[in-house]
């Protein structure tokens, strides 16, 4: 079973950086960070295809937040600059379990393993 452990979440003042980790038992199919706030749905946050050369983003995030991967040290990153009070929540890195024609979705249901997520906090 594939394991996906987050962390580097943490508080930070809003206009501050994080930089959050994904270390998982494989590293070979499209992956992604999810982020849930309380009381709402879990949303797509970034998407990266296998190779790291293929990247998408939430609007929400678009220009702010970076995610990248390490293959060779089977380790996602999301680097998030100029955070918000609004990107509090909970983030989890997720990736599917098989190869995918084409892009990467960011449908939820897709993604096989899940991570149990690391806490992001942001002061206003």
């Amino acid at each position: 079973q594939v394991q996906l452990v987050e962390s580097g979440g943490g508080s930070v003042q809003a206009g501050g950086s994080l930089r959050l980790f994904c270390e998982a038992s494989r590293s070979t199919y499209c992956m992604a960070w999810f982020r849930q706030a309380p009381e709402k749905a879990r949303e797509v946050v970034a998407i990266i295809d296998p190779s790291g050369t293929d990247t998408q983003y939430g609007e929400s995030v678009t220009g702010r937040f970076d995610i990248s991967r390490d293959n060779a040290k089977k380790t996602l990153y999301l680097q998030m600059n100029s955070l918000k009070a609004e990107d509090t929540a909970m983030y989890y890195c997720a990736e599917e379990a098989t190869f995918r024609l084409g892009r990467c979705i960011s449908r939820l249901e897709s993604y096989d393993e899940w991570g149990k997520g690391t806490e992001v906090t942001v002061s206003s």
